[in-house]
């Protein structure tokens, strides 16, 4: 029996590559997003009837149910959901803006929280199935000059932590993907070094791999991984001082 997956963000990135690395592994899979060329392009790359364009805004919460429906009608019951689609604004000369806020919970955060109602009650129903949701390193302590990133992150770990308690008694998996840099179209904006970057192969290859595994977190390139589990562990008076010095203000 195949299996069946869904993936949001799949029309570039670490979203394509992932679904790109399923589909090779033999599962059915549906990628979503909101340029119907983009997630086209992904399914020309991969195994014939594998890959399946699903077209939705993961900011529109009937239109992320009525995409789960249409998945299920479709290819058959969902196994695994990962919320993958997200953005990284930044308002111009690093001013405080709250829509570059807005914009970017409503699609790190919201989109998330709108793909997992969508595909929680049929998981729920089975007894069976997999959520995961792709946060960042980034979210694990406030960042200078990713203060709005950072907190949407922040808010899909603190999401999973949740949810991970929560849904285990109904049998249903949680994940949370907290890649470092990886060379995608959104990192392609940043300005500064990224150290560690990874290509999108090897990144997809280790996400499902901590898929396949059912590990609740899986971080990727594992030295960025144990430097920013240690800032994370750091009190603020290192940790302050520190990201100021790293930051140069």
């Amino acid at each position: 029996m195949t299996r069946v997956a869904w993936v949001t963000g799949g029309g570039s990135g670490l979203g394509r590559a992932l679904a790109l690395e399923m589909a090779h592994d033999g599962w059915a899979v549906a990628v979503s997003g909101r340029r119907d060329g983009a997630l086209r392009e992904t399914c020309s790359r991969g195994p014939a009837g594998h890959i399946h364009a699903v077209p939705c805004d993961v900011r529109d919460e009937a239109a992320m149910a009525r995409a789960a429906r249409d998945i299920e009608a479709e290819l058959g019951a969902l196994e695994l959901a990962v919320f993958n689609a997200g953005t990284a604004d930044t308002a111009p000369g690093g001013e405080f803006q709250p829509g570059v806020f807005r914009h970017t919970l409503e699609v790190n955060f919201l989109g998330t929280v709108n793909g997992i109602a969508a595909v929680l009650p049929g998981m729920r129903q089975r007894g069976r199935g997999q959520i995961a949701m792709t946060a960042s390193l980034a979210g694990y302590r406030g960042l200078p000059t990713a203060a709005a990133y950072s907190a949407s992150k922040a808010a899909i770990i603190n999401l999973a932590e949740s949810l991970q308690l929560q849904l285990r008694g109904d049998g249903i998996r949680v994940s949370v993907i907290n890649p470092g840099f990886v060379r995608t179209p959104m990192t392609g904006q940043n300005a500064f070094p990224m150290p560690f970057l990874m290509e999108p192969g090897p990144a997809a290859k280790a996400m499902y791999a901590g898929l396949m595994g059912g590990a609740f977190e899986i971080t990727f390139p594992r030295r960025l991984a144990w430097t920013a589990k240690l800032l994370k562990a750091l009190p603020y008076a290192l940790y302050f001082p520190l990201l100021r010095r790293a930051a140069g203000r």
